[in-house]
């Protein structure tokens, strides 16, 4: 079910078919918008472990979609609504709906599926000032279906895992924020590859931020390197730990530097 949070009331935009699709957002200032990662929401990714709260402090302004088949977003079942590379066609469209040309001054980031559409962005023309790509190496970017064997086995399996199955911490997970397996698992579908030339042509800095425990999304240091203009840093955690500790909001912020110092 979709999740409530007056605090943060949603918002509403339509992706370039017409799909109704939600985003909440914190703070003044100098825009800055972050992409949740596969499974999650806006609000759990950037706004329950304070990441956006902190953000906000240092003057931005935190728009924070929910993807397609995410949180308050539709979550079509029909395959069609899922083709190639609609997610990132979504996040241009909430740009569209923000009234920023892909050349605006702002920034741009995401973690782990984020990080990835922030990568697709990048590479389809996007030019924000600044971008963060956290979550996500090198490999998974590349390789998009490097992973998708053991989420479409979470999905199609979901319900059934026991405690002491490695995937019930996942499964916990998908039942706390609500997930749909059906509609997360066309969204599966929608990924794609990404060569590593085209990625050797992005001009924008950015910050490549990846849990030290997190083994299983590619290289942070390879992509990194390969970016012209690349900087890679890590935080205490895992792949789902590293999003829930504070560091990962420092890191950003730091990075990013204050708001009112960036014109």
């Amino acid at each position: 079910m979709p999740a409530n949070h007056p605090d943060l009331p949603v918002q509403h935009f339509r992706g370039r078919d017409g799909v109704q699709l939600a985003y909440r957002e914190v703070g003044e200032g100098r825009l800055l918008v972050l992409i949740h990662g596969f499974v999650s929401t806006g609000y759990v990714n950037w706004v329950k472990y304070g990441h956006a709260a902190l953000l906000a402090g240092a003057g931005y302004r935190v728009v924070m979609p929910d993807l397609r088949g995410h949180g308050d977003s539709a979550r079509p079942h029909d395959a069609a609504a899922y083709p190639p590379d609609v997610i990132t066609d979504d996040a241009f469209a909430l740009l569209d709906h923000l009234g920023l040309a892909a050349d605006a001054d702002f920034d741009l980031g995401g973690y782990s599926l984020g990080g990835r559409t922030t990568v697709r962005m990048l590479v389809r023309g996007c030019r924000p000032a600044r971008a963060v790509v956290a979550g996500m190496g090198l490999d998974n970017i590349t390789s998009t279906g490097r992973s998708t064997g053991w989420f479409r086995h979470l999905l199609t399996s979901y319900g059934t895992f026991e405690h002491a199955d490695p995937e019930f911490m996942a499964q916990a997970f998908l039942k706390t924020v609500g997930g749909d397996p059906q509609a997360l698992l066309r969204v599966i579908e929608t990924s794609v590859d990404t060569p590593e030339g085209q990625i050797a042509k992005v001009e924008v800095p950015t910050l490549v931020l990846m849990g030290e425990q997190d083994a299983d999304h590619g290289s942070a240091a390879d992509l990194a390197a390969l970016l012209p203009h690349g900087t890679c840093r890590s935080v205490p955690g895992s792949h789902m730990g590293a999003v829930a500790q504070p560091q990962l909001g420092q890191a950003i912020a730091d990075w990013l530097g204050p708001a009112d110092a960036r014109g």
